[in-house]
């Protein structure tokens, strides 16, 4: 899904924004989705749904809440 979102968008705003229609569709909401290149966070989410991860070098921060 992340990859796609790469594939199809170029702004981090409408990649993150693709990805958390999808999560919220797929697996009901509220789903956050945080991506670019550096940031700093500090999030609360629910035990179990959060990931971290990188694809080349944009950064993923993905949660629900």
């Amino acid at each position: 899904m992340a990859v796609e979102a790469l594939r199809t968008y170029q702004i981090e705003r409408e990649i993150a924004t693709y990805l958390k229609k999808e999560l919220d569709l797929l697996y009901g909401a509220s789903w956050h989705v945080i991506v670019g290149k550096s940031f700093g966070s500090h999030v609360t989410h629910e035990q179990g749904y959060f990931a971290y991860f990188y694809i080349g070098e944009m950064a993923f921060l993905v949660f629900k809440s």
